[in-house]
């Protein structure tokens, strides 16, 4: 007859606030249970994280920055390389100087020319299209000058 009793008992409280394993709760299941605080050991390993990342982020964007420099120096270089290889195919009636600004024009048959006279001072033009004036540096790459 006692078995009867508890097999018609109903539990008021909802079972979605109750915990069949109380003890693997992160927090006091009870209000006169202990209260649990984080350790020394845990802030000490959360702040040593946080700064670990905070220098670590900083480098990564450190060295972007350097990765981002040296793509466009190697555009450059390479720009100054396809330039050189362009006006050394050119026709040109003379020998270049270092650090001389020359002219590069495109002729009435598509071939450039490399001249030393500036397209302003030409009376009539003499060429289908001016391409850009350019200095010749040290390593024998050109420059465009703006």
């Amino acid at each position: 007859m006692e078995k009867d009793k508890f097999k018609d008992f109903v539990n008021p409280i909802d079972k979605d606030k109750i915990t069949e394993n109380p003890s693997t709760l992160p927090y006091a299941h009870t209000v006169g249970g202990a209260v649990i605080r984080p350790t020394k050991e845990g802030v000490i390993r959360s702040r040593a994280l946080s700064a670990m990342e905070e220098q670590t982020d900083m480098q990564l964007s450190q060295i972007k920055e350097q990765i981002d420099l040296l793509a466009r120096q190697a555009k450059e270089i390479q720009d100054r390389k396809d330039l050189a290889a362009q006006i050394y195919s050119a026709k040109m009636g003379f020998k270049p100087e270092i650090n001389h600004v020359y002219h590069l024009y495109l002729n009435k048959d598509d071939d450039y020319v490399l001249s030393m006279i500036g397209p302003e001072e030409w009376q009539k033009p003499k060429f289908k299209e001016f391409i850009n004036s350019v200095k010749l540096l040290a390593d024998h790459t050109w420059q465009i000058i703006k």
